[in-house]
């Protein structure tokens, strides 16, 4: 049985691989210049951005203040960057407090976030660093010109308490010279209003290994690679090997001969597709296809399944990220040897 001391549905964490993957990454940023911000929304635990940090990261990312509180709030973290809209009273406050503890920056791509960020901290003893989040063709958040990222540059620049620290993108995949190109246009209009672009912060796992073709970036955000999932490994990023969390399952029913039932759902592999077919990769058997979700079941198809009730089995599942958030505790391993639970300490902060 694999790994019996270990209940399921659970999440397992192989150390090893982890360690290896914040390691390779580190070492092709530094191989080409690069500041590596590492997001933490993929692990959120402290002991993996401590970790991160140990091997050359300059801080880390956090998409909402929660996130960073709960980092924080176990130590050896001093430079977090927030990488969201933060908006309303009760978070601003928190924001403003966080500042005192730890270097703190944050993105804003219109003039309402900043009005907020200022009212805040006009009066802090030093100015909040406020990057211009730019949509450089991944239409999420973000200005959508160049001309209108040197406006808003300006505006954060006049306001009391801030301080114009750069640009932000989460780049669309495959698209490096496009946002080389948009972000080249957005420095210069900037510059020939006489601000200082200090940062350039690019980012995101898919794009990994392409992070050097934005040359004019200081810095990389990268969430997933500390994990890697069955997405990544579909768009040819990572391989199967590298791939760090699984979710060990037991089957708990073998209806016919071409199906079986496990004890983990969409309340552990989560329903996201990302455009696959099924929920994740049965780690040694290509052949199965995890078919549907309920929320406690998981049915497996297959042309002849070969499992019988109480066997278990690890999946990788499409979008680790998510998977994270699921659950109270990971379980870490080292190989075939259990390690024990670790708390998520991020898990449930989305505010």
């Amino acid at each position: 049985m694999i790994f019996p001391e270990i209940d399921t549905p659970a999440v397992l964490v192989d150390l090893d691989i982890a360690e290896a993957n914040i390691d390779r990454f580190q070492g092709h940023c530094v191989d080409h210049g690069l500041a590596v911000r590492p997001h933490i929304k993929t692990h959120k635990l402290p002991i993996l951005a401590q970790r991160q940090l140990q091997a050359g990261a300059i801080g880390i990312t956090c998409q909402k203040v929660s996130e960073a509180e709960a980092m924080i709030a176990e130590g050896g973290i001093d430079d977090v960057l927030i990488t969201f809209n933060i908006f309303g009273d009760t978070k601003l406050a928190r924001l403003r407090d966080l500042s005192e503890k730890v270097q703190l920056s944050v993105v804003a791509d219109n003039t309402e976030i900043v009005d907020g960020l200022s009212q805040f901290f006009a009066d802090a003893p030093q100015p909040l660093g406020v990057l211009v989040e730019c949509d450089t063709g991944a239409s999420r958040c973000g200005v959508t010109t160049p001309k209108h990222a040197r406006d808003l540059a300006r505006y954060i620049s006049a306001k009391p308490g801030l301080s114009f620290l750069g640009l932000m993108t989460y780049p669309p995949v495959g698209q490096e010279a496009a946002v080389q190109e948009w972000l080249t246009q957005a420095k210069t209009e900037i510059e020939k209003i006489g601000l200082t672009v200090s940062v350039v912060s690019n980012g995101g796992s898919p794009g990994m290994w392409q992070a050097q073709d934005v040359p004019i970036a200081t810095e990389y955000r990268i969430g997933t690679y500390i994990y890697n999932d069955r997405s990544l490994q579909a768009r040819g990023v990572c391989t199967w090997a590298d791939c760090a969390l699984s979710v060990l399952a037991t089957v708990i029913s073998v209806p016919a001969m071409d199906r079986a039932v496990i004890d983990a759902g969409s309340k552990v592999l989560t329903s996201d597709l990302l455009g696959l077919e099924g929920h994740g990769h049965v780690i040694g058997r290509p052949d199965i296809l995890v078919e549907g979700l309920s929320e406690e079941h998981g049915v497996l198809k297959a042309h002849k399944i070969n499992l019988k009730v109480g066997e278990r089995i690890r999946i990788i599942p499409n979008h680790a990220c998510v998977v994270t958030n699921m659950v109270d505790q990971v379980e870490t391993i080292r190989g075939d040897r259990a390690r024990g639970a670790v708390t998520v300490s991020a898990r449930g902060k989305v505010q």
